[in-house]
């Protein structure tokens, strides 16, 4: 085991290349949704999206298929509920703490009802889906592995809802591709190329930033699986967290809230499918507390959309969900 001023050392780099990979990952995607001729919402909802939580979805994937441990299907399932409680509680916490920081507004009038509308579509979708996924990790039933299909086909269908709409392009100069700078117009091979690179970037590092996490845990005396359902799943959503506050520092608001929402439909499906099809998904009493309360936040946060509630105060408060999952996980886990 490592000592604490190198396992501090690989916690801090890791986090610093997450932050640069996530500089060259937003300019890529940027410009593949250009040429794709798809709006910030499709480029964030989708293509952004599904870009930074692919490596996450892969994890639980290997997690729960190919099990090195027997504890290693219970990280994966755990990883499948913790993922969304963070991005609807922390990641809008800290878009909230970025506009302030940044002096930046939310859209408002025209701009911002078309916005709102959208995002609070997605929040009853992801509500929808997270009742069936809270409700059949209570009960067992022969069938259960089906429904796995049925949660890959609802993010199908959300997807091709959101890259098949009508589509507001963008008409702003995009920042010249990071690779090719001297191109004013970059090649789609380029743009992609970067992209790719940036994702595989972002993966190993968040790799190495929860292995540091775990290497920590005897330090901070906490035990291994309240720190997986505590901290692990934040350091897993960094890369969509990230992403939000570079498009935040940019004034790409709708770019930020996007990537979040669509976020939150794949790690509400894509595990949740991954876990269906390889465990019981029978969930403990702290999974169950953090899917309800997930639902919760999901549901203050449809209702702020719907009703043009949204501030950045109203953003920022959003982090008192996760500190409630904090102290009641720690009553279960004491």
């Amino acid at each position: 085991m490592h000592s604490l001023p190198i396992i501090l050392v690989l916690l801090l780099g890791s986090a610093g290349l997450i932050y640069l990979a996530c500089e060259f990952f937003v300019n890529g995607v940027e410009w593949v949704g250009r040429k794709l001729a798809v709006g910030q919402k499709a480029t964030g909802t989708v293509l952004a999206a599904f870009g930074t939580a692919l490596p996450e979805s892969v994890v639980t994937f290997v997690a729960v298929t190919f099990p090195h441990t027997a504890a290693d299907k219970d990280i994966g399932v755990g990883a499948a509920m913790g993922g969304p409680l963070v991005l609807a509680t922390i990641a809008y916490a800290v878009v909230g703490v970025a506009l302030w920081l940044c002096r930046s507004r939310l859209p408002s009038g025209e701009e911002g009802r078309d916005l709102y509308a959208g995002l609070s579509r997605d929040q009853a979708w992801f509500i929808a889906i997270s009742i069936l996924k809270l409700g059949v990790g209570v009960v067992a039933f022969a069938l259960k592995p089906w429904l796995g299909v049925l949660f890959l086909a609802a993010y199908g269908a959300y997807a091709w809802k959101e890259m098949g709409g009508e589509q507001q392009i963008d008409d702003d100069e995009l920042e010249p591709l990071k690779l090719t700078p001297g191109a004013r117009v970059p090649t789609a091979r380029a743009a992609i190329l970067q992209t790719v690179a940036a994702l595989v970037v972002i993966f190993l590092a968040c790799r190495l930033f929860v292995g540091q996490l775990d290497a920590l845990s005897p330090y901070l005396g906490l035990k291994p699986q309240l720190l997986s359902l505590l901290i692990s799943p934040i350091a897993t959503e960094l890369p969509e967290t990230l992403n939000a506050v570079i498009w935040i520092r940019q004034g790409k608001v709708r770019l930020a809230l996007a990537n979040i929402s669509g976020a939150m439909m794949i790690q509400a499906t894509v595990p949740t499918a991954f876990g269906l099809f390889s465990t019981p998904w029978l969930l403990d009493p702290a999974l169950i507390v953090a899917g309800a309360i997930t639902l919760l936040s999901v549901g203050v946060l449809f209702f702020g959309f719907w009703r043009g509630w949204i501030t950045r105060t109203y953003l920022t408060l959003m982090a008192l969900f996760y500190v409630a999952f904090a102290v009641l996980v720690a009553c279960f886990r004491l």
